[in-house]
């Protein structure tokens, strides 16, 4: 995906843009997997914290393929949080508010970022400086709602599923076919998302229904 935002940049500003770019994935990522850690510890599930997922530290979140796959599709994964459910003070809250932190930490994120998108845009002078932060403030954005969307999706082992989970009996049969199949239907997902666009297009409206209302407070 990140080819696309350098055709007809120079060296310099595809530089800046790749920049601008692995920032925003550290930046959605990291508190994405964050939020989940430290919601199931503050729920009493000591698990994360144990495996040092309990940071801010990128290393601690990445998955080597799962970044790959964000820099060249535009969409990828970071390593599980291990987290036990068992220890959590409240079974069904625990399991509902850890589901939903990160997808709400993304959503958050992009709506705040948008803020400073649509000022650094409507506000600042064409400058080098200008063009490097309306990029970053852009994708830290974009990169939020697509971590939040495609987290959304009700498929294991993503948030969507764990969330619906919560209120069902373990041995049904949508449990057990997401735990069977589970991975074999994010990738039939992501094939027909690179033929018709359907999660690109929710996205885009999202981004933009942000950057209007930011645009509208401001006046700008």
């Amino acid at each position: 995906m990140i080819f696309y935002y350098l055709q007809g940049l120079s060296a310099g500003q595809a530089i800046l843009v790749i920049i601008a770019y692995l920032i925003a994935i550290v930046v959605a990522i990291v508190s994405h997997e964050f939020m989940h850690s430290y919601t199931a510890y503050k729920m009493g599930d000591n698990t994360p914290k144990a495996y040092g997922r309990l940071t801010l530290n990128p290393l601690a979140h990445f998955d080597a393929l799962g970044l790959l796959c964000f820099v060249v599709l535009g969409f990828g994964w970071a390593k599980p949080v291990p987290i036990n459910t068992l220890n959590f003070r409240n079974h069904k809250k625990g399991t509902i508010l850890v589901s939903l932190s990160g997808v709400i930490t993304n959503f958050v994120l992009a709506f705040v970022f948008a803020a400073f998108y649509v000022l650094v845009v409507a506000l600042m002078p064409d400058s080098t400086f200008q063009f490097f932060l309306s990029n970053l403030f852009g994708f830290c954005m974009s990169i939020n709602i697509v971590l939040a969307v495609f987290n959304l999706l009700p498929i294991y082992p993503l948030d969507g599923f764990n969330f619906i989970n919560a209120f069902l009996r373990y041995d049904n049969k949508y449990v057990d076919f997401n735990m069977r199949y589970g991975m074999i239907l994010l990738l039939v997902i992501i094939l027909v998302e690179s033929f018709t666009g359907i999660l690109s297009f929710i996205i885009s409206y999202i981004q933009y229904g942000f950057t209007w209302l930011w645009a509208l407070i401001f006046g700008v």
